[in-house]
Order: C-alpha cells, then structure tokens, then sequence
C-alpha cells in the first residue's frame, strides 16, 4: 500500500450539522459503555459525505466524540482507501485498473475520461467538478471494466458509454448505473444456456411405484450376490 497522508491545507474548523450530528448519535448509541470507538468507521464515513473527504479537523472531532486520541482515528483514516484525505472533485471517478478490469479495456474508460474531461488518474478538474484515480479491485470482476462514480457502480463499460456517462454528469444528470451494455445484473450476455425450464410449470414427478420395484429388484440381487457359495 503506498502512502497516506493527510492534504497539507487544511480548513480550520469541522462540525457536523444537524442531519450527520444526529446519525453519528444513533450510531455510537448501539455501542456500550466504553466501546463507542467501535463507530470510528461510520463517524469518518459521515464526516466524508458531509464534507467530501476526511479533514484534519473532522478527525479531531470524531476523536473527541468517540473518548480516544486522534492518532487512532487517523490510523483508521489513512488504513481504508475509501477514505479521502485530499479534496476530490463532485463526481468522483475511481476507475478499476485491476488485472480483470484491465484485460477488458479499463485503459479506454481512463482515454475517455482524458478525453472528456481533460484530466488523467490523480487529477481533478479546474472547476473541481471532476476528479480521476485508479484503484485496486472493486470486486464487480465479472463486469469489468468497471467505475465507481459515489455510491454507484457503472459497470461493462467502453469508452463509448464511458464518454456518455461524463457527458450525462455534466449536465447535471444521473445516468442509470450497473452494466452499461444489456446485460442484466452479473448475468450472461446472449442466451441461457441452462436454467432454461420455466420456473412457472411444476416440475414433473417421477413414477414413485417404478422406483420402489427398481430398488426392491436391486437390493434382492444384491442379498442373492451377498448369499451365494464362494468359488
């Protein structure tokens, strides 16, 4: 793992407002007595996605709220990549490079995002609308090449449908996620080729008094075998 620390600018305060405030309660409230260090993670989260990435100052908070020093919540914060520690663009664009994502063309999603943005893997646009990086595994292999644009997973991606999303983000639009090709879900592409019976019909029983004769004449041979004189 390379790395992690913390921008070299940053704001002077942090507070949570009301909505995260009451979230983070809730959250600590599930813990006992001398455990609430157990809600660092979602804390972080919360900070986050109030304020786009994990501040210094928002550590020093959750650190108090939580009963335990800032270094250990900054060891939390710089452990997880979900966590960003720089300022990130509005829609920010984590593309998978991994080997399965990279065999099925992530370099074109990255040549689209240059292209339609202007910037590379670890830049942010000038309006800091749009930001790019590269990340590991993001666990959707059987839909690679795929990105992750906030919560959201676009997936079987090209640099055609790569360059449709931005362009749909650009004006303000959520465009549909998951595989950007037809394919429903992780499914197979084209045809079922099994699984094919229709799940509606009832499945057809097999003639209970053939089997019974069946295994009543095989356990009888087998006794006559067992019974029979050693040559």
């Amino acid at each position: 793992m390379s790395l992690r620390t913390l921008a070299k600018e940053q704001p002077a305060s942090f507070a949570f407002n009301a909505e995260y405030l009451e979230r983070a309660k809730r959250v600590i409230a599930k813990y006992p007595a001398g455990r609430q260090a157990s809600a660092v993670i979602p804390l972080l989260d919360f900070a986050q996605r109030q304020e786009g990435w994990v501040t210094q100052p928002a550590i020093d908070v959750i650190a108090k709220m939580l009963d335990m020093p800032s270094i250990r919540v900054l060891e939390v914060a710089t452990f997880y990549t979900m966590f960003e520690l720089h300022p990130v663009g509005k829609y920010h664009i984590q593309v998978c490079t991994n080997l399965p994502c990279k065999l099925r063309g992530s370099d074109g999603v990255l040549a689209a995002c240059k292209e339609k943005l202007g910037i590379g893997a670890g830049e942010k646009t000038p309006d800091g609308k749009f930001s790019v990086v590269e990340v590991e595994c993001a666990g959707a292999c059987v839909n690679a090449p795929v990105a992750q644009i906030g919560d959201d997973y676009y997936e079987d991606l090209d640099a055609a449908s790569t360059g449709k999303i931005l362009d749909a983000l650009k004006r303000g639009e959520k465009p549909k996620h998951g595989p950007q090709n037809g394919r429903v879900n992780s499914g197979p592409l084209g045809k079922f080729t099994t699984l094919n019976d229709d799940p509606t019909q009832k499945i057809p029983m097999q003639d209970l008094g053939a089997a019974k004769a069946a295994f009543e004449k095989a356990k009888a041979e087998a006794a006559a075998k067992a019974a029979a004189p050693k040559a």
